[in-house]
């Protein structure tokens, strides 16, 4: 997703931004470069959430491109609260329906 340059000075801007699901894909050179931007815009002034399904020990690796990875994470890992959560899905406890499972005839 590519955003103009108003869109990044508001999510820059906002007291809390939640980054839900981070590096379920692969980020594109610009995704980064974005990233980096708001992250550097918001260090030491603001809130940022971040969940995702990668440990932070990966996160460099995933995010590509060694100096920007270095840059994001130095912004974000080395300054957070880390709350690792383990056991099941949560969604599939709280299911209302049973799982459905197929089966051969």
């Amino acid at each position: 997703m590519i955003l103009e340059e108003n869109a990044l000075a508001r999510l820059a801007k906002v007291s809390v931004l939640v980054l839900d699901d981070f590096l379920l894909a692969p980020m594109t050179d610009v995704e980064r470069r974005d990233l980096l931007e708001v992250l550097e815009d918001r260090y030491d002034t603001s809130s940022t959430v971040i969940t995702s399904q990668i440990p932070t020990k990966n996160w460099h690796q995933a995010i590509g491109e060694a100096s920007i990875a270095d840059a994001i994470c130095d912004r974000v890992v080395h300054n957070a609260h880390l709350v690792t959560l383990r056991g099941g899905s949560m969604r599939k406890k709280k299911a209302v329906a049973p799982e459905v499972t197929e089966t051969k005839t």
